[in-house]
């Protein structure tokens, strides 16, 4: 099945189509991982997006049933180098092109990806489409530059309903703006009862829980766009421990009245540097944002830095002057990744056993 990816600069990249016979378009970026990838097809961040694997192969142990960061990927398509046809591990349940065809998910192999990669560094994340090898170029570039893709990721990835992870410690509500099930692993090791809400919670609704702590997840898409959400955050500011990660992390300084940018192409991979300021350590971490938080923008609010990205020095970390509230920009679920700053959910019960005495 001959398939091609054509983006909206005009570059067009013949590959071989894997997964479901479907044409998908979104925004093109890449991931450097070289491994990690059912847990970035499952990851809810990823929603409308067409992800380019850095590392040549792709499948090679297959997929299993202890991997998934969600239910239902929100993934728009993937694009390899190679694809594994024949996977070899002792968890492989099925291939990875079986995983697409059974959740309707498209795929191009035999890309060549270091190109296109550079084209995503050198000009930015662009829109693209996986397309059938017979589609009109000219008309899909059209299409592309004419298309505005849903703004609504997190009301798309979110839970409608909430429910409830029971356990005998502190209390937690975590807000699902995309959650990934490793935020909500990392917090019942730790015995949390963790109750999950939907993206567009009210301050009110959360108060009347009376958790020990609130947790921000990650999530897709613009955090300016998620003006519901600020309220809330400033609604419970103060009145109870807030940690947020990623998307949570960046509505945080949204909400303190820092401004938040995007970034030419992102960060998204599992061996990104950040620095502590305060303990002066380095850890390697998992990231995958688009945006960060402006530095500048913190000058006139309660916040400070607490982490920053030593690849291009970017905001990776904040915490309230006066309010027990912090936040980071990366993953410390890891999932794929390092668990250096796995950690950070130890501050959190700290934070929340302090705040109850």
């Amino acid at each position: 099945m001959k398939k091609k990816l054509i983006l909206e600069s005009g570059e067009v990249f013949h590959g071989e189509g894997f997964g479901a016979e479907l044409e998908t378009a979104g925004e093109v970026v890449f991931n450097t991982g070289m491994t990690g990838y059912q847990e970035l097809i499952s990851d809810p961040s990823y929603c409308g997006q067409i992800v380019c694997m850095t590392y040549p192969l792709i499948g090679n142990y297959g997929i299993n049933r202890d991997d998934y960061e969600s239910i239902e990927p929100a993934i728009k398509g993937l694009i390899v180098k190679e694809l594994c046809d024949l996977p070899s591990n002792f968890r492989t349940q099925i291939t990875l092109d079986e995983l697409f065809k059974k959740k309707n998910l498209s795929g191009i192999s035999g890309v060549d990806t270091r190109r296109l990669t550079r084209i995503l560094r050198n000009h930015g994340v662009v829109k693209g489409k996986i397309v059938n090898a017979d589609a009109d170029e000219s008309t899909v570039v059209s299409e592309l530059k004419s298309t505005s893709f849903p703004t609504n990721q997190v009301e798309q990835v979110s839970t409608k309903t909430p429910y409830a992870n029971p356990g005998r410690g502190l209390k937690v509500v975590l807000v699902d703006f995309g959650s990934k099930l490793g935020i909500i692993r990392e917090l019942s090791q730790r015995n949390c009862d963790i109750t999950v809400v939907s993206q567009d919670v009210t301050a009110e609704e959360i108060l009347l829980m009376n958790p020990d702590g609130v947790m921000l997840s990650n999530g897709p898409g613009d955090p300016e766009d998620n003006q519901k959400a600020l309220e809330m955050i400033r609604g419970i500011l103060g009145k109870v421990p807030i940690f947020g990660i990623c998307l949570g992390h960046q509505l945080i300084g949204l909400a303190c009245g820092a401004k938040t940018f995007k970034l030419k192409f992102g960060h998204r991979g599992g061996n990104h540097p950040v620095l502590d300021v305060e303990k002066n350590k380095v850890a390697i971490t998992s990231q995958n944002h688009g945006y960060a938080v402006d530095q500048e923008s913190l000058k006139n609010t309660d916040l400070i830095e607490t982490h920053i990205a030593l690849n291009d020095r970017t905001n990776e970390g904040l915490k309230h002057k006066i309010h027990p509230c912090f936040s980071v920009q990366y993953h410390p679920e890891a999932s794929p990744g390092p668990e250096d700053a796995n950690y950070l959910f130890d501050d959190f019960i700290q934070l929340m056993e302090d705040f109850k005495k």
